[in-house]
């Protein structure tokens, strides 16, 4: 009897802990969705609120068709005051690694081939980007036993730098991911670039199954990542998912899918151009969401959607209120069209039953406005997988976890730092920093761009499309946000451009 009691007792011991096991979901999946050069007003989704906290459309929300991103946000949180670096590698960089620019000082796009700091660039500027060795999100995910999946571009290191290979930096799988930072070409006839006599160093590595075909290479890269999903899927693997769309970089090549959408549109061919660009990268999302649902794992699967940095829309002057209308600026530049850019997180299928979705809830339809930055995806996405970084290794950033729950934080700053010590752009040596709803800019070598000034001060509460500088008004003010943001330049150990006869460093001077 003693016997067959036991037995009973270990008997009903393993059913429970299989029916816990089946009960509890595995690690939960993570995709980042990461569109380069698409600002925060490319979308019919409308992100900027009213006074009363409320969407509100503008002309360019009704120009852009993005029903994929309108249906992601309907199940999640929307950000209205999500910053990025103004050009690309800096963000990318700082997603990996959970370290601002200033301090990780890839403070400029890679130029795969020569080190493009500027003629007065900051000498001991990061060019190399990213190495073996270096701790990244990818790594410490691999490291718990994630499949770490990259697709599309990388841009984390010139040409010939272990750094432009993606499985060097932690991830498993590199589809597409090199040194280069656009495509040479979208379409699949012309094989993505390669044999161009003029741009076959930016040809797309990884595709030629695609080669020849009429396939555009947004939708090369979807297959792609469907099937590495699939993988994962089959062998019961957590995966990590960094999906970073070429679109919407130039070359404004059209998407003959969607052109039609816009032929009659009043806009430049290649605004129209940019606008198929947007909708592509739309269905790429949406056919991303119908996958995770049919494999069965969308309630187990976080999804980041965001953009690099601010918009490259063809469509005005770049310090004008013109492509990010409202939003003044573009890609490049100090102003919040530059680095301002689309953030939206949702559970990919809500499931009110699943653990993971108990610790981390996330609003339907709800819109964030308080500040956060690209830096934070590091710690929070971490965070969500019960991964701590190695001890040792600074983190500026915050996790998103109350912000993502659609409540305050009032435990979180509310500051940005935006440091570019390099020429030529659309702005010149220039560091932004914001405080609150202040934004102070600086120039190293004031140019056309500032009128001639070393300083520009913006209130963005009351004037969030940076019409009125108060720099000359507000000196009070425009001291103390300068001593937040030498302050902060020094806590990064940033490193700053050269005086003009480049016999010294240049740093920020007090008014």
């Amino acid at each position: 009897m003693k016997l067959l009691s036991a037995i009973r007792c270990f008997a009903f011991g393993v059913a429970t802990l299989a029916a816990v096991s089946a009960a509890t979901p595995a690690a939960p999946n993570l995709v980042v969705f990461l569109v380069d050069d698409m600002g925060v007003m490319d979308t019919s989704v409308p992100f900027l609120t009213d006074a009363n906290g409320r969407p509100q459309r503008y002309p360019l929300n009704d120009y852009y068709r993005t029903p994929s991103m309108e249906r992601l946000a309907a199940r999640g949180i929307r950000f209205n005051q999500f910053c990025a670096m103004s050009v690309c590698s800096p963000t990318r960089v700082s997603i990996l690694t959970g370290q601002n620019a200033a301090r990780h000082r890839t403070t400029n796009w890679i130029n795969p081939d020569t080190d493009n700091a500027g003629p007065l660039g900051a000498r001991e500027w990061n060019w190399q980007g990213l190495k073996p060795g270096d701790v990244t999100l990818p790594a410490l995910l691999r490291a718990a036993g994630y499949r770490t999946i990259h697709v599309g571009k990388g841009h984390f290191g010139p040409r010939d730098s272990a750094g432009a290979e993606p499985r060097k930096l932690g991830f498993d799988v590199n589809i597409a991911g090199a040194s280069i930072g656009a495509p040479a070409s979208y379409y699949g006839k012309q094989n993505f670039g390669h044999g161009h006599p003029k741009r076959g160093k930016a040809a797309v590595p990884h595709l030629e199954k695609y080669h020849g075909q009429d396939i555009f290479l947004t939708e090369a890269l979807t297959l792609e990542a469907k099937a590495q999903i699939g993988s994962a899927v089959k062998d019961a693997r957590p995966f990590f998912l960094y999906f970073a769309h070429y679109a919407v970089h130039a070359p404004f090549e059209s998407d003959p899918r969607f052109a039609a959408h816009y032929q009659n549109s009043g806009k430049s061919p290649q605004a129209q151009a940019f606008a198929t660009l947007i909708e592509g990268m739309d269905k790429s999302l949406g056919d991303l969401l119908d996958h995770l649902e049919k494999l069965g794992v969308a309630d187990n699967t976080l999804i980041v959607f965001l953009g690099d940095n601010g918009s490259d829309a063809p469509l005005g002057h770049e310090h004008a209120v013109a492509c990010a209308a409202p939003l003044r600026g573009k890609k490049g530049s100090h102003y919040e069209g530059g680095m301002r850019v689309p953030f939206i997180a949702a559970w990919a299928k809500a499931a009110s039953g699943n653990p993971h979705q108990q610790r981390l809830p996330i609003p339907a339809g709800a819109v964030q406005s308080q500040q956060a930055a690209v830096q934070d995806l590091f710690p929070t996405l971490l965070g969500v997988a019960g991964v701590r970084p190695p001890t040792g290794h600074v983190v500026d950033g915050l996790r998103l976890d109350t912000l993502l729950s659609g409540k305050p934080d009032p435990s979180r700053h509310q500051r940005f730092l935006m440091h570019y010590p390099h020429s030529p752009h659309r702005s010149e040596y220039f560091t932004t920093y914001r405080d609150g709803s202040w934004k102070v800019i600086y120039h190293y070598h004031p140019g056309p761009q500032s009128g001639g000034a070393a300083y520009q001060l913006f209130n963005l509460a009351e004037d969030p499309f940076e019409q009125k500088d108060l720099a000359a008004t507000r000196p009070d003010d425009l001291r103390r946000m300068m001593q937040g943001m030498v302050a902060s330049l020094e806590a990064h150990h940033a490193v700053y451009p050269r005086t003009k006869d480049k016999s010294d460093v240049l740093k920020p001077r007090l008014p």
